[in-house]
């Protein structure tokens, strides 16, 4: 792996322990995955936030690396967090897990990183360009960045990420090369496919099929959008991406005609296999894991909502109580774009959360069993990671079981 001089003076120790470290790690992944060099990124987003995933150990190597003096040399934005970092009391986390989760942020924050906790740092941030390599961590937010936005990023770890922001460069390998960015499934769709919770079934079959591989879709009814101006809040596109990094390992898809690098030109490798969906039914099915109809807790916002989602949200909301416990969960930034929205929401009953998510929040600690999402990721996640049964919808669904405390249409 060629490395520059500067390169190689950090793996030497000359800019101290910290930069060493990130170096070390840098060049093993790149010997592991026969990285030529390395890359320059534009930004970094860290994984290994939240204490509930970190834990003691986790939290311990964060404070001793910090220690070493290394600080970032590009934006670094964080993952979300365990809980919301300014209103934990009031989602009933204990105080032990609030100390923990406040000495991660620390720890992060000692490196320079910027407090900004969020799935989609795509709506906190300027947006990366298209062809320009990043390092980003959190599956939905390296979906949305390779696919969507048309830039280049791995899917890093949480100490490689850290790697990169601590040297502003990771190691070119994967998806930051033309040839592994091809197409090598052709998903043909032959059922209608529209609401956000749709795409989100279609992501949960696609997913398990296709594994780690790079899917193109057909069939799919959606505007070609310009490369410099995408979507940045279309759901569908969002929830699409979030379904088969959670079901599969997806870091990048295509969709024929419409996402910037399958525009006019063939993104399909020779050898891509074919496969057909027919029917979301057994996506559907296989994210409902409960037939019962009570429910807890409404879940929006995974990956976070954006200002749109949330005035959506509130729209539907306007003088109606609710049955069930509502969060919308989104960025802190994000929150206070839309102050008036987040107010109906409150009024009803809701609570609009900042910094966390419900696949990393301490949720089986509060008494919640039962859940409502319009998110394929939380309910691909919300059984194995808290314990919970699962309803799966649309978010007018989600919604109306918010207001009544029954998931719509179902009779015990």
């Amino acid at each position: 792996m060629k490395l520059t001089s500067e390169e190689q003076a950090w793996l030497a120790g000359d800019g101290g322990p910290g930069l060493r470290k990130a170096m070390e790690i840098i060049t093993a992944l790149g010997q592991i995955y026969g990285a030529a060099d390395t890359v320059a990124v534009g930004s970094v987003q860290i994984a290994g936030v939240s204490y509930k995933n970190l834990g003691d150990a986790g939290l311990e190597f964060l404070a001793e690396w910090a220690g070493q003096g290394a600080r970032v040399r590009v934006p670094a934005y964080l993952n979300p967090a365990g809980m919301d970092l300014q209103d934990w009391q009031r989602l009933g986390i204990a105080p032990e897990f609030a100390q923990r989760q406040t000495a991660v942020i620390e720890a992060l924050t000692a490196f320079g990183a910027l407090p900004a906790c969020s799935c989609t740092p795509y709506l906190i941030a300027p947006r990366p360009l298209f062809g320009e390599s990043l390092a980003w961590s959190e599956s939905s937010a390296v979906s949305y960045a390779n696919s969507v936005l048309g830039a280049r990023t791995n899917r890093e770890g949480g100490p490689s990420a850290l790697a990169a922001a601590l040297t502003g460069r990771t190691a070119r390998y994967g998806l930051h090369l033309d040839e592994h960015r091809r197409a090598d499934v052709v998903v043909e769709v032959r059922c209608p496919v529209a609401s956000e919770a749709d795409f989100g079934a279609l992501g949960y079959l696609v997913g398990r099929q296709v594994g780690q591989g790079v899917p193109c879709f057909r069939g799919l009814m959606l505007q070609p959008f310009d490369r410099k101006v995408p979507p940045d809040v279309d759901t569908r596109l969002r929830a699409l991406g979030a379904a088969m990094g959670a079901a599969g390992a997806v870091a990048l898809y295509h969709i024929e005609g419409v996402t910037p690098e399958a525009q006019g030109g063939n993104v399909l490798r020779k050898d891509a296999r074919r496969i057909t969906i027919d029917s979301l039914a057994d996506g559907y099915a296989a994210l409902n894991t409960t037939p019962l109809a009570d429910i807890d807790l409404v879940s929006i916002g995974c990956p976070h909502a954006s200002a749109e989602e949330i005035q959506d949200i509130a729209a539907l909301l306007r003088g109606r109580g609710l049955k069930a416990r509502l969060w919308v969960t989104t960025s802190r930034s994000v929150k206070t774009q839309a102050p008036q929205a987040v107010a109906d929401i409150e009024a009803a009953g809701g609570v609009v959360i900042a910094d966390t998510c419900l696949v990393v929040a301490r949720v089986e600690d509060l008494g919640i069993r039962r859940l409502a999402t319009n998110s394929a990721k939380a309910a691909f996640y919300a059984p194995s990671h808290a314990g919970l049964e699962v309803r799966f919808g649309t978010l007018g669904q989600c919604l109306t079981a918010a207001v009544t405390g029954r998931w719509p249409g179902v009779v015990d």
